[in-house]
């Protein structure tokens, strides 16, 4: 049995040799051969020489460049380069496995053929204050949405998975990640996969632990693009991926219309209300339940700024993809780190 290991990477040399420290830990059936391919978008910060470094002592570690610097490409190189083989797993430069991932996921693909994709459980990890309070919202249900993998407390069947594995006749029947989408790429492979036949499963006991990343810049940027990128998924479908994307997009216009009702009588004034009240409750309570008091300031914005990020990129993609009929972008195919 041939297993590949994909791992798209861009200047992370503080985190790549853990990540691949950890594959090389997980466990696996006798008769698994396993290759690593570090796909690497040209990376200007020690990683290519940590990397390097790496495949001077394993001779199962290959170095593969990604001029394009960008994640579509990275997956799809991983994937060719290590030719036809049973099942490939994706795992993120920040994703650090646990001993049992590997072996896990095997496992359950092997037992049940109408799963074809398995991933598990994020456990955020924290560089700095910052990022533990991203953290914190992130790992929410009222930050995340209901339904989202991050914040299911046992194995399911999903729409997605983070750090996935596949068998590698996916790949046959359904194609290669869309390298038009520097964002979503995942929801849209794992769209096609749901359209296909094919099952997703998360299992809750295997996990990652994901090095949070600790901007605020980067994370309004990048809710943005999560966003902006879902509409053009959309498009590509002629379909919604999942309901609950509607409802920042939704809570932005609700914002943008709310002065009118100033115009409204006073009983449709409070009635109008009704749905800003309740989101700052809610915002209170899920902030007050997350965090101790001392940081509730500095974490409670944190969800509007996810919000209405995603749903600001979500609006303008509505304009750009629906209704002017555009491409993507380019500005939003930058980078958010």
């Amino acid at each position: 049995m041939k297993l590949s290991v994909v791992i798209p990477c861009r200047n992370e040399r503080a985190f790549i040799k853990e990540c691949v420290n950890a594959i090389f830990a997980c466990e696996l059936p006798p008769n698994c051969d396993m290759q690593v391919y570090v796909v690497d978008g040209m990376s200007d910060d020690g990683t290519r020489e940590t990397i390097s470094e790496l495949m001077k002592t394993n001779g199962r570690i290959s170095l593969i460049d990604n001029p394009k610097k960008l994640t579509p490409f990275a997956f799809n190189l991983g994937i060719h380069a290590g030719g036809k083989v049973d099942f490939v797993q994706i795992v993120g430069a920040r994703h650090i496995l646990s001993s049992n991932y590997l072996s896990r996921c095997l496992e359950v693909l092997q037992q049940n053929t109408e799963i074809w994709c398995v991933g598990g459980k994020i456990n955020n990890v924290a560089i700095n204050k910052t990022g533990e309070l991203i953290s914190a919202v992130m790992s929410s249900a009222f930050g995340m949405g209901l339904g989202n993998f991050r914040t299911l407390e046992q194995s399911d069947y999903t729409d997605t998975v983070t750090s996935p594995m596949y068998p590698y006749e996916v790949f046959e029947k359904i194609g290669f990640f869309d390298e038009e989408l520097i964002r979503n790429q995942d929801d849209d492979f794992n769209f096609r996969v749901a359209k296909a036949g094919g099952k997703l499963y998360f299992l809750h006991d295997i996990s990652l632990k994901y090095y949070v990343r600790a901007k605020v810049s980067g994370l309004r940027k990048q809710f943005f693009q999560y966003g902006y990128w879902k509409v053009f998924v959309n498009r590509k479908h002629g379909t919604m991926t999942t309901i609950r994307q509607l409802f920042p997009p939704g809570f932005v216009l609700y914002l943008i219309l709310l002065p009118l009702l100033l115009l409204l009588p006073c009983i449709l004034q409070l009635i109008g209300a009704i749905p800003l009240t309740l989101y700052f409750l809610g915002l209170l309570f899920f902030t007050a339940k997350l965090v101790q008091w001392k940081d509730f300031l500095n974490t409670i914005w944190l969800f509007p700024l996810i919000h209405i990020s995603y749903g600001c990129g979500y609006l303008l993609g509505m304009i750009d993809f629906l209704l002017l009929k555009k491409n993507p972008s380019e500005k939003q195919k930058e980078l958010s780190r």
